[in-house]
């Protein structure tokens, strides 16, 4: 880790952090100095800072700048639940958050790190830090992921993903009670206007993507619903459920309307916090072996935090 400061001159215009720190840190990338702010490696004066703040003169600037990490993502003996497993892929019921690839602040501890611990020889077309990476599941989604061994495997999976004819079902709890038993979501998913981490259907630009729905149980004010996916968005589930009225429970980035809030049973509310993570999982995944030809599918139950809130609701509605 090396560390450097800086003091902002006292008679200069008001600047931005990032703007101060992209010129005072030539070496570096912009994207690598917003990273840094972004991960509690700057100190305005002794306090983290957002990139945004305004500069005024005699600020003291401190930056610990990691050492770089290695371009390819090392084995690590992380446990797996292996569903299923031969020469040409892998099936495991990923735990929810587990990260499925190495990105920004994630270099270590994802699913690839333990892939590469427990294959020899995981496909190449992911690139160097997605190896074998077929599709993937957002970091606190439990449930069913494949990953290829080979490349012929990858390219075959990518494609029957690719025109959407892999089973994908879901499981999800979410606040409210749709009037309907069943129905259909669609449109174009893109990056959100104004908040960079979420993505929406009001965006400018995007793809399209379809999610059927079907409620399977409905408690007090909170409903299971199984959804079935024909195009694989990221966020594509969270964003439909949020936007139609439905958000899932435990989601931290796509509001929910303040339902939590107006939870009166205090259990609940422990419960749903306790959580800590949009209550989803992948329960089903279904497709075409490309070396046999045969059809396989595999469905997990829901991981023990969802189960007893299940559980709860239940009893709950059934008093």
């Amino acid at each position: 880790m090396k560390h450097l400061e800086f003091t902002f001159p006292p008679d200069a215009e008001p600047l931005r952090l990032d703007v101060f720190l992209s010129r005072e840190l030539a070496e570096e990338t912009r994207a690598a100095v917003q990273r840094f702010i972004e991960t509690g490696n700057v100190l305005v004066d002794g306090k983290p800072a957002k990139a945004s703040l305004k500069l005024k003169g005699g600020e003291l600037v401190q930056v610990d700048i990691p050492e770089p990490q290695a371009a390819e993502p090392l084995p690590e003996e992380i446990p797996l639940e292996v569903l299923y497993e031969d020469h040409d892929l892998i099936v495991i019921n990923k735990p929810a958050g587990l990260v499925v690839h190495p990105g920004a602040g994630n270099s270590t501890g994802t699913l690839v790190n333990a892939l590469l611990a427990h294959c020899t020889d995981l496909s190449g077309i992911g690139g160097e830090l997605r190896p074998g990476i077929v599709h993937r599941l957002d970091k606190d989604t439990s449930g069913v992921l494949v990953a290829a061994k080979n490349d012929r495997t990858h390219q075959a999976l990518s494609a029957q993903f690719g025109v959407h004819s892999v089973k994908r079902v879901y499981q999800a709890l979410v606040y409210g009670s749709p009037a309907e038993d069943r129905g259909k979501i669609e449109g174009i998913i893109g990056r959100h206007p104004t908040e960079r981490l979420r993505l929406s259907g009001k965006a400018r630009s995007g793809k399209q993507a379809v999610t059927r729905w079907r409620v399977v149980e409905r408690y007090n004010r909170i409903s299971m619903v199984e959804l079935r996916l024909e195009t694989g968005r990221t966020h594509q589930i969270r964003v439909h459920m949020s936007e139609a009225g439905f958000p899932l429970l435990g989601d931290q980035l796509y509001p929910d309307g303040g339902r939590f809030n107006n939870i009166k049973d205090p259990q609940l509310r422990k419960m749903i916090t306790a959580l800590g993570r949009q209550a989803l999982h992948a329960r089903t995944l279904g497709f075409i072996h490309p070396t046999t030809g045969e059809y396989l599918e595999f469905s997990v139950e829901m991981p023990e935090d969802m189960a007893t809130l299940v559980a709860y609701l239940r009893k709950s509605a059934a008093e």
